[in-house]
């Protein structure tokens, strides 16, 4: 590794900070290095806040080094006035003269204008350091500018014989099926997307509330897949605490108010092409798919998936309803306590 890929991913691991919390801005990590000693450190930490290279700056004690410094950062400095400055201007107003970059980025307001700004300043730029691992950083906003849709991750978990739930159920609830370290797990998943989707028959037979409650973090806006609108108003995903989208064939009039929004589709159609489009007009960069097996398997049958997590518990059920049928790429296999967790990649989906 040189010194270049060091400060990089020093970068990376402070953009991380930021995971969950900088939406709808990437997550961006800065590092200022002066004679080879980091100086100043900084991430941007939510959107409307300052970003990760004046967190970087202001964090620099002795401001005459920074013209004798280089500024190493994830993602290329912004051009443009958004609810902040354009960082590139900050650099050269500070007489900051190396510029080392992880990616370019692709928002239409930024790409490349901010390393021609700094070039044309003068400043000497390095571009696509560890481009790779910054790419991954921010996949959710790489999805969603250049494939205009929303990262697609699937979740399920299943029995040791391929079962996601009973065939019927006392009372509606959930049926568990991993521990309680899995169930935090999970948690914490959704406190870092900015959509849940579910199906009519997970609403109805378990009456999820679809937040965070096992972890610190903003609840996803609920997206529930209800075609004729059989589900009850009395039912948690209408109690109106988290922003939530109905997806129905036909939307009642003059019902969209608060948190409560109906999207209408048509379900002769490909259902999950037309989700994706409902997630980009409401601007969610990424999406977790929580139920059923048949509202999985229609993203997985129309190759809208990008990651998918899957657990496997240590219970039996012999009978019940089938887990989805997929195939990718394993990534990474790991225990949560006596849960198998696999996450696959779609290695058929177009490259970012």
């Amino acid at each position: 590794m040189n010194i270049s890929e060091k400060y990089i991913k020093r970068c990376i691991e402070l953009a991380r900070n930021g995971l969950g919390s900088t939406y709808p801005n990437p997550m961006v990590g800065s590092v200022i290095v002066h004679d080879g000693k980091i100086i100043g450190e900084g991430w941007h930490r939510k959107a409307g806040e300052a970003h990760a290279e004046v967190n970087a700056i202001n964090s620099v004690k002795d401001e005459k080094l920074l013209q004798d410094s280089t500024i190493y950062v994830s993602l290329e400095p912004c051009s443009h006035y958004g609810k902040t400055p354009p960082c590139s201007d900050l650099i050269i107003d500070k007489g900051i003269k190396k510029v080392v970059i992880g990616t370019m980025d692709p928002f239409a307001k930024v790409a490349g204008r901010g390393i021609k700004k700094l070039l044309d300043a003068g400043c000497k730029v390095k571009v696509g350091v560890l481009e790779e691992e910054c790419l991954e950083l921010n996949k959710r906003f790489f999805t969603f500018h250049k494939k205009r849709r929303s990262y697609i991750i699937l979740k399920w978990a299943q029995t040791q014989d391929g079962f996601i739930a009973p065939q019927t159920k006392a009372e509606n609830k959930p049926v568990w099926i991993t521990n309680k370290y899995s169930g935090i797990l999970v948690h914490k998943w959704r406190s870092e997307e900015t959509a849940i989707l579910v199906g009519t028959k997970t609403v109805l037979e378990d009456n999820p509330n679809l937040n965070v409650r096992k972890w610190n973090g903003e609840d996803p806006v609920r997206l529930i897949i209800d075609k004729d609108l059989k589900i009850p108003r009395e039912t948690s995903v209408y109690n109106r605490e988290q922003k939530t989208i109905i997806i129905c064939s036909k939307k009642p009039e003059n019902q969209n108010r608060d948190n409560l929004i109906f999207e209408e589709i048509d379900f002769s159609d490909n259902i999950a092409t037309e989700i994706c489009d409902i997630l980009y007009k409401h601007e969610l960069q990424s999406v977790i798919i929580e139920g059923g097996s048949k509202t999985t398997q229609q993203f997985i049958d129309s190759n809208l998936w990008d990651e998918a997590r899957i657990f496997t518990g240590t219970t039996r059920f012999k009978t019940g309803v089938k887990a989805p049928l997929l195939n990718g790429n394993l990534e990474n296999e790991l225990l949560i306590a006596n849960d198998n967790l696999k996450i696959y990649r779609n290695d058929q989906g177009d490259n970012l």
